[in-house]
């Protein structure tokens, strides 16, 4: 196994040590959402110059200005929060928030939004953007919108074998929503279906081959799509981690699979360069994992679809053992 990420892009899942429900369980770093960083930035003034504030997950802080950020504090989170800047016109998107639970005890926020981009007649168009949080990192500043996975490292260095992820959630689905697909280049379109909140855990096992392409087999599977609002919080929500190829699980989904080339994530290989990562298989059911992919989003569809307004609050996530 080749050692493809730098020590400086190193993010490490620190844990610590609880108790929960009688057995063993990791606490993610910063996965109690309590601590956040602040980010205020100015727009460009043809864009009305006014001064947006973007959150990410991190030790509390507040940055001023257009600065792209990478991950503090040794989070391993980072958000789809981002700021743009595209031909000098700086622009941000917020769809992420710190959001509270009481006093002194926050969660994160995910919601879907229509970004509204109009420039002096220049620019003028709609992006959806779906809130999500992620283990892994943007890098900023964010030039276009084409292949937003390769704008993106998704997955963190992991070497365990957990039973279940653990967190509280709360759901609010639109009445009468409808899933529209809008990239900011032609109309938007409205499809057919309904869209779905979502959390999952991957793990996988990857390689590096002599051509610095990144390779992977899937380890363990844990994903849930969430279609119903909730009546406030469900609290120690669990979603089981399967080992192995689980295509004859009794509980198998078809949006469990493996993760098509088309759609496929990206990772910094050995000589730095961000490539995709091919899931090119299962994995034995006793292997064991390299990294280790944590998401939740208020979507489920490919980049630029879903449904405006859905919103998925989490709070407290963990591993369980």
């Amino acid at each position: 196994m080749i050692r493809f990420i730098s020590g400086k892009l190193l993010l490490c899942v620190v844990v610590a040590s609880v108790v929960m429900s009688a057995q063993a369980a990791d606490k993610l770093k910063y996965g109690d959402f309590n601590s956040w960083v602040i980010r205020n930035i100015k727009e460009s003034s043809v864009l009305g110059g006014n001064t947006k504030t973007l959150y990410e997950i991190g030790p509390n802080q507040t940055i001023e200005g257009a600065k792209a950020y990478t991950n503090l504090g040794g989070s391993p989170w980072a958000t789809s929060n981002v700021y743009a800047k595209v031909m000098g016109v700086v622009k941000c998107s917020n769809a992420v928030y710190r959001d509270s639970r009481g006093v002194g005890n926050y969660c994160a926020k995910m919601t879907t939004i229509l970004e509204h981009v109009k420039a002096l007649g220049m620019i003028n168009m709609d992006v959806l953007v779906s809130g999500s949080i992620f283990l892994g990192q943007i890098f900023e500043p964010i030039s276009s919108t084409k292949n937003p996975y390769s704008k993106m490292e998704m997955g963190v260095p992991f070497h365990k074998r957990p039973k279940y992820l653990t967190f509280d959630y709360k759901l609010s689905v639109p009445t009468g929503g409808q899933v529209i697909y809008s990239s900011g280049f032609g109309s938007k379109k409205t499809l057919a279906g309904k869209d779905h909140a979502e959390v999952y855990i991957l793990l996988q096992r990857r390689w590096e081959d002599s051509k610095g392409n990144l390779h992977a087999k899937r380890v363990g599977t844990g994903r849930h799509r969430f279609s119903t609002s909730t009546k406030g919080w469900v609290n120690g929500y669990k979603i089981p981690v399967w080992y192995g190829d689980i295509t004859k699980h009794s509980g198998y989904q078809s949006y469990m699979g493996l993760i098509a080339k088309d759609v496929c994530y990206y990772a910094r290989n050995s000589k730095g360069k961000l490539v995709p990562v091919i899931e090119e298989g299962w994995d034995d059911a006793n292997a064991t994992p390299t990294h280790m992919l944590i998401m939740a989003s208020s979507g489920c569809g490919v980049a630029y679809t879903g449904m405006v307004g859905m919103t998925l609050w989490v709070d407290n996530m963990a591993l369980e053992y």
